[in-house]
């Protein structure tokens, strides 16, 4: 049995679309992340009782990350059993 090659050309951009999506959202998340880090320990070490406020800050853009991730997600399973391919 042949697969019909506009549904295999489908499935393809639908997996690049959510490659995307988490790709663009991880590389956001990570520079975030470095740049909150890097204000986090100088402002650790100049009071050090900050600490737990700055860990919390350094957590905030690994919410982009998950955000992305949750839409790859959506993406592969929404979209792709809309075309049936499930």
């Amino acid at each position: 049995m042949v697969a019909d090659p506009a549904m295999v050309t489908g499935l393809g951009l639908i997996m690049v679309g959510a490659g995307l999506a988490i790709g663009i959202a991880a590389a956001g998340s990570g520079m975030g992340q470095g740049m909150a880090a890097a204000a986090a320990a100088g402002g650790v070490a100049e009071k050090d009782y900050s600490f737990g406020k700055m860990l919390t800050m350094v957590a905030l853009p690994e919410t982009q990350a998950i955000y992305g991730f949750v839409i790859a997600i959506l993406i592969i399973f929404v979209v792709a059993a809309g075309l049936g391919a499930f």
